[in-house]
């Protein structure tokens, strides 16, 4: 089943509609959905490298905008739509103990979520309800952002039909990492947090 649906999202890779769905998810990840745009960014990356430039910028501007919607939902709707959604990530709970912590360190959580697979949903609600400075959320979200999508993309340009090719080869054993990542960070925030 994991085979079929690699080779099925490379093949929608190729589509003209693939761009579109690309900044949808990556706009969604930002703010309340819990897949990262990677699962389309590598298959496109891989099938047209040429454009990794463009997939990164597309992958930078949604998850940005994105980003700003997650802010919107902490800052003006936290009590309905943005606890709810910290409860579904299992942060709830954690945001009275952290809120003051963040407003002094905020900055620099965004742009660990930014960059990493912790899950930027979060930070970005959590911003906007403990009121981070919208420069600041802005400055790190943008630079985060792009470094990761601009390496992850150069970096499969460059290196792509060998990345193709291991990906292909440890398909199973990296889907696997994958969600130990995804989870970690959903167990992060829950635990450590």
């Amino acid at each position: 089943m994991l085979r079929r649906l690699y080779n099925w999202t490379m093949s929608l890779a190729g589509t003209r509609h693939a761009e579109k769905g690309l900044f949808g998810v990556s706009f969604a990840e930002s703010s309340f959905f819990p897949i990262p745009p990677d699962v389309l960014l590598i298959p496109m990356t891989l099938a047209k490298p040429r454009n990794w430039v463009r997939l990164a910028l597309i992958c930078t501007i949604a998850s940005v905008i994105g980003a700003f919607v997650g802010y919107a939902i902490g800052m003006f709707l936290y009590e309905s739509v943005g606890k709810w959604l910290l409860e579904t990530y299992g942060a709830a709970d954690k945001f009275d103990k952290i809120s003051q912590w963040y407003n002094t360190w905020g900055g620099w959580g965004v742009l660990f979520a930014a960059i990493t697979p912790f899950p930027y949903k979060v930070l970005t609600i959590f911003s906007g309800a403990t009121g981070l400075n919208l420069f600041v959320f802005a400055g790190v979200s943008i630079i985060g952002r792009a470094f990761r999508f601009f390496l992850v993309t150069w970096l499969l340009s460059r290196f792509g039909e060998p990345i193709r090719l291991f990906i292909e080869k440890y398909l199973g054993l990296l889907f696997t990492l994958f969600m130990v990542l995804l989870v970690g960070g959903f167990y992060a925030i829950k635990y450590v947090f």
